[in-house]
């Protein structure tokens, strides 16, 4: 097969990937052979080539945001059935977390695309247990960016604790945000939007929110809740400043640069409150991807071929994109 291998000692900027002849992998036992169709191009996949995120293998095919075919059935999934794969592509099952219902911070989780080989590749041998069956009437391309992007994006909103009719802030306006207003309109939220970049403000006009400005801009009004996108620490101390009292903002990043000193007494004193978003379970997988079928979900999407995947890294790294970058195999 053909896959887009990042090797670690090799990779040089804007040349992070090399495509090369693989043996197609081999499904073990608990695992379904997928061939790829799509995969999703994450901000995470370019913290993983340039190094935010620490290299744990020599060699590894990025890509966690699979859409694949079974090739090897099994009982619940017979050959041909189009699942979706995510960022945590297993857990142990046995350690405190997961026991208690939090597998998301599982101490020894397999991720997608960064422990084990992902879907920049024709094909992939993934768990079976974390692979979701998709929603039909949904092309491969849009179904990619849910599986990282939507989902945490869900997540977020989850852990942000927003209710119906709230009124929310994003923090930056790429694929996950782009994809997370959709969700709050379908709730009925009034959602503001701070981002920097003409087309990514005009994008959260046309995705229909409330109020939209620069990332410096204050929302006209103090928000319930909020969640921030970019991997900056100042953007999290400048939601938290926008915040009502007993607010809480949920911050959705793997990498954050820093966060600055910051005032008690005026920012965080009122029980407001900063929280991590840190991975997603397989049940707000299934939840999201419900919401989506319900809601009628779409996102924009820009196509790459899998030869072209160092291009598709570049688009998300200068934020160009039009919607969601995706790799079509």
């Amino acid at each position: 097969m053909r896959a887009a291998v990042f090797k670690a000692k090799a990779a040089t900027p804007g040349r992070w990937l090399a495509i090369e002849d693989l043996p197609r992998p081999q499904a073990e036992k608990g695992q379904l052979l997928l061939k790829v169709v799509a995969c999703g191009v994450c901000r995470t996949d370019l913290h993983i080539v340039e190094g935010d995120l620490p290299a744990v293998r020599e060699r590894i095919i990025p890509g966690h945001q699979i859409v694949g075919e079974v090739v090897d059935a099994t009982s619940e999934l017979p050959a041909g059935t189009r699942v979706g794969v995510s960022w945590i592509g297993g857990v142990d099952a046995t350690c405190w977390y997961c026991r208690h219902g939090m597998e998301n911070l599982c101490d020894r989780p397999a991720f997608t695309g960064y422990t084990v080989d992902g879907g920049y590749a024709e094909y992939a041998a993934v768990r079976a247990d974390f692979a979701y069956p998709l929603p039909a009437g949904m092309t491969a391309s849009q179904a990619a960016p849910l599986l990282c992007a939507g989902i945490i994006g869900f997540r977020s909103l989850r852990v942000a604790g927003v209710e119906r009719g709230e009124r929310v802030g994003l923090y930056g306006f790429g694929s996950s945000a782009s994809l997370t207003i959709q969700v709050l309109r379908a709730w009925g939220c009034e959602v503001f939007v701070a981002t920097r970049g003409e087309n990514h403000r005009k994008a959260a006009e046309a995705g229909g929110a409330t109020w939209v400005g620069d990332e410096n801009a204050r929302p006209p009004v103090a928000l319930d809740r909020a969640v921030t996108f970019a991997p900056s620490g100042n953007v999290v101390v400048q939601a938290l400043s926008h915040l009502r009292k007993g607010g809480v903002v949920a911050i959705n990043a793997i990498h954050l640069d820093r966060i600055p000193e910051f005032d008690y007494d005026k920012l965080l004193w009122g029980e407001r409150q900063l929280r991590s978003v840190a991975n997603m379970t397989r049940a707000d997988a299934r939840d999201f991807l419900k919401v989506a079928a319900e809601i009628g979900l779409r996102q924009k999407v820009t196509e790459f071929n899998l030869t072209d995947a160092n291009a598709a890294l570049e688009v998300v790294k200068r934020g160009t994109a039009d919607g969601s970058v995706v790799i079509v195999v």
